[in-house]
């Protein structure tokens, strides 16, 4: 199976828009998001900053064969205790969940960007709690820390792939 990761340019930033749309309506199961009079959902607050404040975010495209199999918005984060690193948001379409493409993206992803990351969920998208508590696991050797939002409840995970002994 052949696996790719590329970055979005400006010229094609529609496609993460486009998919966009799926990742909403995936996200209407925890969250009050409802579509409009044209069937679409409200576009994704600060989706245009990806390709207009330089290198501080990275909005990324993974593919199978070819073919688009999600998507993964990573920042940088300037002088902020928590990392250096967020996964914004992260995206596989249903018909490529369960095949190690999501857990290869972010691994990926982990590995081009070396330092302090923090990774956070909804709390109650269990799934995705799942997924990223095992691939944040199976990439660290079980070396990472949880932490809740006081507010929300919404759960982090924070870990260093400086720490992490792999072989590339």
């Amino acid at each position: 199976m052949e696996l790719g990761i590329e970055l979005v340019p400006k010229e094609r930033k529609q496609i993460i828009s486009r998919l966009m749309q799926f990742y909403l309506y995936d996200f209407s199961r925890y969250l009050d998001l409802h579509v409009d009079q044209d069937g679409a959902y409200p576009a994704y607050p600060g989706l245009e900053a990806y390709w207009s404040s330089g290198i501080n975010k990275c909005p990324y495209v993974f593919r199978v064969e070819g073919e688009i199999a999600g998507f993964a918005l990573v920042d940088r984060l300037l002088r902020n205790p928590e990392g250096q690193y967020y996964m914004t948001e992260f995206f596989v379409l249903q018909k490529y969940r369960r095949s190690g493409i999501g857990t290869w993206a972010a691994h990926k992803l982990f590995d081009m960007y070396p330092g302090d990351w923090k990774v956070s969920q909804i709390r109650a998208n269990t799934p995705a709690r799942t997924f990223w508590h095992r691939v944040i696991e199976d990439y660290t050797g079980g070396t990472f820390e949880e932490r809740f939002n006081p507010k929300l409840g919404n759960p982090s995970q924070y870990f260093s792939t400086l720490s992490i002994n792999k072989v590339k």
